[in-house]
């Protein structure tokens, strides 16, 4: 069973933390409206979601996916590097101790979960405005005794790795190489390039061999398309407004292992 963790959207939403984006006015219930159609499909495509409650003094708590890290045996609970998202984690990980055991990135480390992007037993990591080299270190100690391995990726330009990379099939990514080098990823990765139009493009969902994919970016969907690739489009331009994307709002894993 696929179990995907998601999160109510936060009246506060408009008050989240920005780095790269300008604020604009964001509609809560459309907001809320669009993260239920973003449920549905995940529920489409084979997961069970498990909805926590919203947060309403947490803006940011919709983006579940910065709080943990999961995977086969372990989930990491991260140590946001937004100092005010920190209160995000416990109930994150009171969850995940019913599927796994848990450990922590601590002070000094900062580690958002949308810098990690696992690729088989590699954990490729983002070394950027959210995610310190101390955290990922820790990250890298715990995870070698799972048979993990962890490589460090300069981000520049954007908020977090996935947000410049994110995997689209077993071996290919799509990508805006403005913002991560490919050669960080080995020599043996396919790559799609986002349309140069859509920088904030790269960020795609792959749930099992199904693609989620946002409404906002018909170009690179195209691209995506074309290169024989099927997607399950969803609207979540109203999140997006948080500098947030379709990885960020969920946590998906396996019930027992292969996460």
């Amino acid at each position: 069973m696929r179990i995907a963790i998601t999160r109510g959207v936060s009246p506060r939403i408009g008050q989240c933390e920005l780095t790269y984006f300008s604020r604009q006015d964001i509609d809560v219930n459309r907001a809320r409206s669009q993260h239920a159609q973003y449920e549905n499909l995940l529920t489409d495509l084979g997961c069970e979601v498990r909805r926590l409650p919203e947060e309403p003094d947490l803006p940011d708590s919709v983006f579940v996916e910065d709080t943990a890290i999961v995977l086969d045996d372990v989930a990491v609970i991260t140590r946001p590097g937004a100092s005010l998202r920190r209160n995000e984690t416990q109930s994150i990980a009171e969850v995940l101790s019913e599927y796994r055991t848990i450990k922590q990135i601590t002070d000094p480390g900062t580690l958002d979960g949308g810098d990690v992007l696992r690729i088989g037993r590699t954990l490729y990591v983002g070394n950027s405005v959210r995610s310190n080299i101390t955290g990922i270190k820790q990250l890298m100690e715990i995870v070698a005794s799972y048979g993990y391995d962890v490589e460090v990726v300069e981000v520049k330009g954007c908020l977090h790795l996935k947000s410049a990379a994110s995997l689209v099939g077993e071996e290919t990514l799509l990508i805006n190489r403005s913002w991560v080098d490919a050669d960080s990823f080995g020599g043996s990765r396919e790559f799609i390039e986002i349309d140069p139009s859509e920088p904030y493009a790269a960020n795609a969902l792959l749930v099992g061999d199904e693609l989620m994919y946002p409404q906002s970016f018909p170009r690179t969907r195209l691209r995506l398309e074309s290169s024989g690739i099927g997607v399950r489009v969803v609207d979540v331009s109203e999140l997006q407004k948080a500098e947030g994307a379709l990885t960020c709002c969920s946590l998906i894993f396996t019930e027992e292992g292969q996460a």
